[in-house]
Formats: structure tokens, C-alpha cells, sequence
């Protein structure tokens, strides 16, 4: 199983910006999904697998720690982190690094659960024991490095 991967950049983009000039705070929330979506990708099992199999994983909560600003044309690095799995909930912790010189630009956490079709919950460890062995083998690994 593969533990690390390639780090996700984002080029902030001009329409990002506020009047200030500075990345407008919602787009932050969009660059944790963009990296939540890489991550499960490069994990073998994106959001289109697990639709497939009739699993969706909606956002429970969301939060974000602003540190300092990030603005029109920088680069940053987003880096999430498993940080809780029991097969039914999960929640991804979030970096956000300036490429240039990896300073800590924003912090953030997002809890999901896992739903059938019919918006109930599903355990993957006993509808799809290799989705939980393959969630639970990431669970606390610093996939920065």
C-alpha cells in the first residue's frame, strides 16, 4: 500500500480574490475538497468508485483556521490527513502550506459519514471490508512525506 503521495498544489487564482486582494475565506473550503478528492483518488478508490458501489459520503462539518493570508498568484501546498476512521464516520484534517516558503497559511478538519443510496449509514467493514482495510490503513499517516 502505497503511504505517500504527491502533494497537492493550488495556484490561487485571481477570481479567488476579494476587494483586499487576498483569497476570499470560501474558497478555502473548495481547496479542502479539491485535496480530499486527490487524496481519495490517489488512495485507488475515488469518489466515482465509491458512487459505483452506491456509497456516498457527505459533509457532516467543516471548520477552518485562517493563520495567514494567501493571496492572487501564490502558490500552497494542501495537505489532508486521516485523522479518525471507524468504518462508518471519518475526518480529514487540513494544512495549507505556501509552496515558496512552507509557511502554515490555514488549518482545517472535515467529518464525514458514509450512506447508502437511501441516506442510511453504511459500516464498510461489513458491507466492503476492503474499503475499510484500505481507509483504516491510512488512519494517522503523515502523507506529506
Amino acid at each position: 500500500m502505497k503511504k505517500t503521495f504527491d502533494l497537492y498544489e493550488h495556484l490561487a487564482q485571481y477570481y479567488e480574490t476579494d476587494q483586499m486582494g487576498i483569497i476570499h475565506h470560501s474558497n478555502y473550503i473548495r481547496w479542502f475538497e479539491e485535496a480530499r478528492t486527490n487524496l481519495l483518488d490517489q488512495m485507488g478508490f475515488g469518489y466515482d468508485q465509491m458512487e459505483k458501489l452506491g456509497i456516498i459520503v457527505p459533509v457532516l462539518e467543516i471548520a477552518c483556521l485562517y493563520k495567514s493570508m494567501v493571496h492572487y498568484n501564490d502558490r500552497v501546498y494542501i495537505i489532508p490527513k486521516i485523522e479518525a476512521f471507524n468504518g462508518i464516520r471519518l475526518t480529514i484534517s487540513y494544512q495549507i502550506l505556501d509552496k515558496t516558503n512552507g509557511e502554515l497559511r490555514t488549518t482545517g478538519e472535515s467529518k464525514h459519514c458514509f450512506l447508502d443510496k437511501k441516506n442510511r449509514p453504511v459500516s464498510l467493514k461489513k458491507k466492503h471490508p476492503e474499503l475499510f482495510d484500505l481507509f483504516d490503513g491510512y488512519l494517522g499517516v503523515d502523507l506529506s512525506k
